[in-house]
């Protein structure tokens, strides 16, 4: 079996969609990556330093699918802030590996994995043709641009930023193009680096406060539900509606 082939079932059995659970941790908490070298950046992935096409492939995935994350990212309290996602599109901003966009899945009417780069965008088309059938129709792709995510006008309820949102240029007006593709109400939740020295993730220098992305939301028009900055070690959370 090679590397991407292992990482693709270790995705599989933390998201709980092989009905086992390779972890002691709930099902929607598996294995995945670790930030001890900043990989490329992107508008929506999480890589903090530009290498555009470089560094060698299955190496930035068992990065992003190293099994630390699950300890320190907690996806499973991450998704159950979003509440209840029956009938419900969401648009994982910089996916990736689709490490939580598998994850949301089982939950969700739909799932779109935004990413700038092919390759990301191949990974999760090969992921997708393993999952179970039930689950095939609910995932997209979509290959974005560094200022627009390329939703459709209202596409989707909920849109989500991990270990990305510092990568964006002109977060502003990102996030006010952005809000042509969601739907009034619908939920965003940003979660990103705290600005300490921390055992994982980017530099300061690759980081935005909390308070900054507060105001970048509010200015964009979205209204801020809550901001957490201690349910996770190393991150806040933010959720924030739009209005």
């Amino acid at each position: 079996m090679n590397r991407v082939s292992l990482f693709v079932t270790l995705i599989f059995a933390g998201a709980g969609l092989f009905g086992c659970q390779g972890e002691s941790a709930p099902a929607s908490d598996a294995p995945m990556a670790r930030e001890t070298a900043p990989p490329p950046m992107a508008t929506s992935v999480e890589r903090p330093v530009p290498r555009p096409g470089g560094g060698n492939f299955e190496n930035l995935v068992a990065d992003y699918e190293s099994k630390d994350r699950v300890i320190w990212q907690k996806p499973g309290m991450v998704i159950s802030i979003l509440g209840e996602l029956d009938g419900k599109t969401v648009a994982d901003i910089g996916a990736g590996t689709g490490y939580f966009a598998f994850r949301l899945v089982p939950r969700a009417k739909k799932v779109i994995g935004v990413d700038i780069d092919p390759r990301f965008i191949s990974f999760m088309d090969s992921v997708k043709v393993r999952l179970p059938v039930q689950y095939q129709a609910r995932f997209e792709t979509r290959l974005a641009k560094t200022d627009d995510p390329m939703l459709k006008p209202e596409e989707a309820d909920v849109a989500i930023f991990v270990n990305t949102y510092a990568y964006i240029s002109n977060r502003e007006q990102y996030l006010k193009t952005l809000a042509k593709g969601l739907t009034t109400g619908a939920q965003v939740l940003i979660i990103d680096f705290k600005k300490n020295s921390l055992p994982v993730g980017p530099s300061d220098n690759f980081k935005v406060s909390l308070s900054q992305v507060e105001k970048e939301l509010a200015a964009a028009g979205f209204e801020v539900a809550n901001a957490d900055n201690e349910a996770l070690d190393y991150q806040y959370i933010v959720l924030a509606t739009k209005k």
